[in-house]
């Protein structure tokens, strides 16, 4: 499946693909969180939200979010051994989308428009109209298993 131009107007030249059939069982903030079960969103009876997290589209709040999840603030994007990161990507304050980083460097994300998976090379690909800029980084170290 192809991107919508409109909506990613980077996404062809900064590369992606798809990884995963279509599914309307997450979203891109679960997929993040490493939840493939079911959606994350605050103020909705439809989606999970943690309790002791703030109910807002706000930065702070997926913050606060991520930081439940063991996640801490990081400077960049870059590939880090012994970490797992995470994106996020708002317009005017107002959160649109999260994305997490592989162990190659390159991101995965749950793109909500299309119910696909897509794995792009850079962040970039995916900023736009539709998801607005990356704003903030987190990062936790890679669990062993």
């Amino acid at each position: 499946m192809r991107l919508n131009p409109v909506n990613f107007p980077r996404a062809e030249t900064e590369g992606y693909f798809e990884t995963s059939p279509q599914s309307r069982f997450y979203n891109c903030i679960a997929w993040a969180a490493g939840d493939n079960t079911r959606p994350w969103w605050p103020n909705s009876q439809m989606a999970h939200w943690p309790k002791d997290v703030p109910s807002k589209v706000t930065v702070y709040a997926f913050l606060c979010l991520f930081r439940s999840l063991d996640y801490e603030n990081c400077q960049n994007g870059s590939l880090e051994k012994g970490f797992e990161k995470v994106a996020i990507y708002a317009l005017n304050n107002v959160v649109k989308h999260a994305a997490i980083q592989l162990s190659n460097g390159h991101w995965s994300s749950k793109i909500g428009i299309d119910n696909i998976d897509v794995e792009h090379v850079t962040l970039e690909a995916l900023e736009g109209p539709q998801y607005g800029k990356v704003v903030r980084f987190l990062r936790r170290p890679i669990k062993k298993s």
